[in-house]
């Protein structure tokens, strides 16, 4: 199977460095770590141990070609270049996978693509791009796949087995609503608060952002303060409860459970963290901003999302501009 990868930072590089590994012909479109990975390849760092994979590299889509399934892992502050890198992938019988954070990514791909062409996929893992060519993979690592508003095909477990040869657990469901308001439990207050920090508490409290930026934090260093602790898990509750508005039903224990495998994890930088650490622009729109819109129209009451939202918003003032 020919597999292109659109966006090869950590998630594209690990997801598509394993396919390689596992006999699939694989395609990476790269743009700073192109010469980088041209001649050392992508190596991953686990804690079980290092593997270095050569897959093939270009520069441009049009090189690629045609393939049989495409992983579209970009940041989603990319989006509006879908169908510049996307469109010389695809043909029409190309799946399209979308490993995206957040919310409406999908639907921007049905608008651009054949909307019976696309899946998407609920990256369950901790990584980081800790330099060109190079991942550091925590832990986790599970996707949760699924057609986009269809029942699963027999495509989707074929996708499934080739992630499970490649080492990578594989769940196929016929409704990704659960899987996405799930993931979201996590992402919004560790993404989001790990970035307000830098900002402080009681900048989050009043939404007004003090002279001066300190660091953003670690998920470890949010679950030792006891206050940034508290403000987790009522982020996690508002979110259960949208989720619910909505007859999206999760588990009761769900919060529980992800602030006690956090923990495990250590001192983990969230991706967003991470981007802005480097002075990148903000998932904003997908991760917070849509998730937060999809609330309110449900009639939930999300007070502490909507704050963290306006926080988040003003913080990008400091980003540099494109």
């Amino acid at each position: 199977m020919k597999i292109g990868v659109v966006g090869v930072g950590a998630l594209g590089s690990y997801y598509g460095g394993l396919l390689h590994r596992a006999g699939a012909e694989v395609h990476l479109l790269l743009r700073s770590d192109y010469d980088t990975v041209r001649f050392n390849g992508i190596r991953i760092d686990s804690i079980e141990e290092t593997v270095t994979v050569e897959p093939h590299c270009h520069q441009r889509p049009e090189t690629i070609g045609e393939c049989d399934l495409v992983l579209v892992s970009l940041k989603t502050t990319a989006n509006d270049r879908y169908q510049e890198l996307i469109g010389p992938l695809t043909g029409p019988d190309t799946a399209i996978v979308c490993l995206q954070n957040g919310l409406g990514n999908c639907e921007q791909l049905a608008a651009l693509f054949n909307p019976e062409q696309i899946l998407a996929g609920l990256c369950f893992v901790c990584l980081n791009r800790t330099a060109p060519g190079v991942v550091a993979h925590q832990g986790f690592g599970k996707i949760v796949l699924g057609e986009f508003g269809r029942p699963v095909l027999p495509r989707t477990q074929a996708i499934a087995d080739l992630f499970q040869k490649a080492g990578v657990p594989c769940e196929v469901v016929d409704r990704l609503d659960e899987g996405l308001w799930g993931k979201l439990v996590w992402n919004i207050p560790f993404n989001g608060l790990g970035v307000a920090a830098a900002a402080g508490w009681d900048a989050l409290q009043a939404g007004k952002l003090p002279e001066q930026l300190g660091a953003p934090w670690p998920t470890d260093r949010l679950l030792a303060d006891p206050r940034w602790e508290g403000e987790v898990r009522v982020l996690m509750q508002e979110l259960v409860e949208a989720a619910a508005a909505q007859e999206i039903i999760l588990s009761p224990t769900l919060a529980d459970r992800m602030v006690i495998n956090t923990r495990a994890m250590g001192a983990y930088y969230a991706s967003t963290v991470v981007d802005f650490q480097l002075g990148r622009s903000l998932e904003l729109e997908s991760l917070f901003l849509e998730p937060f819109r999809r609330a309110q129209v449900a009639g939930a009451t999300v007070p502490r999302l909507e704050a963290l939202c306006v926080v988040l918003e003003k913080l990008t003032r400091y980003l540099p501009r494109p």
